[in-house]
């Protein structure tokens, strides 16, 4: 006797109910789809996974106790076979990049349609990842393409130090100042700026500043 097709199990992540209950009703639909749990805050879905571990987790990126960026990558370290899809209403930028930067599989609005869950979760499955339609049109053609197409944005290739320097390169900090606020020698400062630069393909730090702002990883200064 041919043993019975596993479904693809999913888990939820959201502190309201209502929401956990409209997308538990949406995935219902689907036969080959099985919602497994549904937790409120990030210490009850660190509890759960303990015991559980789903081939999917929706994950609210506001959660209370744990935020879903924080969370995402405490599972994505613990449980890296755990795909992750941040589900929220933030379309600010750098929400986005840190979600995925943290390790997200995919970036789901709560506006978008009830297809469109579906689809991001065949998209996860299918080992892609996964954008809303929402966001598309404000990041520039190449960060798209680069997450559509499975590759890595160049903003994740990045050291905790190179972000840390984009970050003041972009606040217009000269290296002499990047380096007495970071306690490194300037020739140090110097050497991570060129790094950035060969890894963005820039010729000059105003192109890499204006790429860094319009890409949103980074907010200009005020």
């Amino acid at each position: 006797m041919a043993s019975e097709k596993k479904l693809y199990q999913i888990l939820l992540a959201d502190d309201h109910a209502l929401i956990r209950h409209g997308i538990r009703k949406i995935i219902g639909g689907n036969p080959a789809l099985e919602v497994i749990g549904e937790v409120g805050d990030g210490e009850e879905l660190l509890a759960f996974l303990e015991q559980n571990q789903p081939d999917l987790l929706i994950l609210d990126i506001s959660m209370p106790k744990l935020t879903g960026i924080e969370a995402v990558g405490k599972v994505k370290k613990k449980y890296p076979l755990v795909k992750v899809l941040m589900l929220t209403m933030h379309k600010n930028k750098q929400y986005f990049y840190h979600a995925m930067s943290a390790g997200a599989d995919g970036y789901l609005m709560k506006e978008d349609s009830d297809e469109e869950l579906l689809l991001a979760v065949k998209r996860i499955q299918n080992g892609k990842s996964y954008i809303s339609p929402f966001l598309t049109d404000d990041f520039t053609d190449d960060v798209i393409s680069a997450y559509r197409n499975n590759r890595s944005s160049p903003f994740e290739a990045l050291t905790p130090r190179e972000k840390e320097i984009l970050e003041l390169v972009v606040e217009g900090h000269t290296s002499k100042v990047m380096a007495e606020m970071l306690h490194l020698s300037p020739r140090t400062v110097d050497h991570h700026r060129a790094n950035l630069l060969k890894k963005f393909d820039m010729k000059n730090s105003v192109d890499l500043v204006n790429f860094a702002v319009r890409s949103g990883f980074v907010l200009p200064r005020e």
